[in-house]
């Protein structure tokens, strides 16, 4: 019974990220392109994507808290009816040609990532401890359908509305994000019990003084600052610095999220075989590898290559820092950890938004990429930590 109840809930909420992937891959697409070509935007080019982040951040914790109190089925809905009302906005934005009110619908639709984030948490709810790992990288893998929707969205809607570039595009987002809405309402994952609920559980600062903790929230963070730094400006790079066509950016990108949530279908896996700190480490090397291709040159296959590298990089670092979470949480605990974990990775994740617009505004493609450097050993360095206190705590152990 157990079993039938995670695999339903994995359906579901894998379909739910489908179509927020489909959603998301949309908006980076547009949203860049739409601010260069539409609003002229200038160094201030990523601002609608920095606002999706901030959204996204801000979001995390209240979405994670209302959740507790009112069960992850009506969290979800609450967080795709906000998103549908933040993309029928952004289409009104470009419509009336007002950049102040675009980015306040992306910052909407950011609010309802800050919902979606979530699904890779509640698959693991009621999985079994044997399971959770598997439960959150299928989940996440289930995005891999929105890698082409979501992209050539962008590109189907750009003309169904005269004289408003991508106002179209924006209004696939909203039935997209409604639809998730309608999806969600087939998980079955039970409320707190009163016992649960009224249990406060550790003081936040005590748990995130776990080394497991640390570990994990700078493992996740890290990861996803250097997949946001390369991704947020590719398709700024490839069409308005090098000249390449909307097709050739939709491939990259489509090819890109084919990275971040193909593999899912074997992460799982791999973590039960292999362990989880040696998949966080080869994620972290197949970014290097990404920042590497990228830095050869400019070429077409430079962008796809470099970009899917980046995209199956972050797939292991973030699951497996995602799964290093789940080894301490508790019902009571669940909401505060998970909640704080994502704020966390999404205020970074935002900063650098903001940042690598500029740094490419003032420095060029190359600069975005070396930036990415230190972040990546900083990552490294905290998960050779995690494993080197996890062995003297093993060495230890016998001798108590």
């Amino acid at each position: 019974m157990r079993l039938s109840r995670e695999k339903k809930n994995v359906g579901v909420l894998g379909l739910c990220q489908v179509l927020f992937n489909t959603g998301r891959g949309l908006t980076f697409v547009a949203s860049g392109l739409v601010s260069e070509g539409v609003f002229d935007a200038g160094v201030l080019v990523t601002i609608p994507i920095t606002m999706m982040l901030i959204g996204t951040a801000a979001g995390t914790l209240p979405s994670a808290l209302l959740m507790r109190r009112i069960g992850r089925k009506a969290g979800f809905v609450v967080g795709s009816l906000i998103g549908t009302g933040g993309a029928l906005l952004g289409a009104l934005a470009i419509i009336e040609v007002q950049f102040v009110l675009f980015n306040a619908s992306i910052f909407l639709f950011g609010l309802y990532s800050g919902f979606a984030q979530q699904y890779r948490f509640a698959a693991a709810d009621v999985a079994s401890a044997d399971f959770k790992a598997t439960a959150i990288a299928l989940v996440l893998a289930a995005g891999v359908m929105g890698a082409f929707t979501g992209p050539y969205s962008a590109i189907i809607g750009k003309e169904w509305i005269d004289g408003a570039a991508f106002a179209g595009s924006f209004l696939i987002l909203a039935g997209s994000t409604l639809l998730s809405g309608l999806v969600v309402l087939g998980i079955d994952i039970p409320k707190l019990t009163k016992a649960e609920f009224d249990d406060p559980g550790r003081p936040l600062l005590e748990i995130f003084r776990a080394p497991v903790v640390i570990a994990a929230v700078i493992a996740a963070t890290f990861s996803y600052i250097v997949m946001n730094l390369l991704m947020t400006v590719t398709p700024i790079s490839m069409q308005y610095g090098y000249s390449f066509g909307d097709g050739d950016v939709a491939l990259v990108i489509s090819w890109h999220v084919v990275g971040m949530f193909a593999p899912g279908f074997v992460t799982g896996s791999l973590i039960k075989r292999f362990g989880t700190l040696r998949i966080i480490t080869v994620g972290l090397a197949l970014l290097t590898g990404a920042v590497a291709v990228a830095l050869l040159g400019v070429e077409f296959w430079h962008f796809w290559v470099s970009l899917f590298l980046l995209g199956c990089g972050w797939n292991f670092a973030f699951t497996g820092g995602t799964t290093l979470l789940t080894e301490i949480d508790t019902p009571s605990e669940r909401a505060k950890l998970q909640g704080t974990n994502d704020f966390i990775v999404f205020t970074a994740v935002a900063v650098a938004s903001l940042v690598s617009g500029a740094v490419y505004q003032l420095l060029g493609w190359n600069w975005v990429n070396i930036l990415a450097v230190p972040m990546i050993f900083i990552a490294m360095a905290a998960v050779t930590w995690l494993a080197l206190t996890r062995r003297r705590e093993r060495i230890a152990a016998p001798a108590e």
